[in-house]
């Protein structure tokens, strides 16, 4: 996937983002093996009351009906903020072939920062990573998000 394709990608994500209301703004998508649009997701823990309802999660779920099967393989997940441990472990079981990500997520990572769970040599798949596509932008989203909360 060329680097200009990557970014239109992440644009869609930084809009899933966007319409998280009342939670974390974290969009996420996954493009199918020919680069269309097979699921979107965006953070909905706060709405749905649900701990693993995080824009990645509900992106593969969504993708995985789309295309009648769990094996997401030949898929890329492109996500506005690095996969915690939960969400990269998912992308893995999914077998995902890539994942993309914007802003760095230094205290929950698990795509390199903190963790890498996606790169661990014991596990049966590890899918690419393509890390930091409008980090800026992807970042700046969710700073003016915790700014305005402290403002509260």
């Amino acid at each position: 996937m060329r680097e200009p394709d990557m970014r239109d990608a992440m644009r869609l994500a930084l809009r899933e983002a966007r319409l998280a209301a009342g939670d974390v703004p974290i969009g996420a998508v996954v493009l199918d093996a020919s680069g269309r649009l097979a699921g979107t997701g965006r953070n909905e823990r706060e709405r749905t009351g649900d701990p693993t309802a995080h824009a990645e999660i509900i992106a593969l779920r969504r993708a995985a009906a789309r295309l009648g099967e769990w094996r997401l393989t030949g898929c890329t997940l492109v996500v506005t903020l690095e996969p915690c441990t939960m969400c990269a472990g998912a992308a893995v079981l999914a077998r995902v072939d890539r994942i993309v990500y914007g802003a760095i997520d230094p205290k929950a990572g698990a795509v390199g920062s903190l963790w890498d769970v996606v790169r661990d040599r014991r596990l049966n798949h590890r899918p690419e990573v393509v890390a930091g596509v409008l980090a800026d932008e992807c970042g700046a989203l969710l700073t003016e998000f915790f700014a305005r909360r402290r403002d509260r």
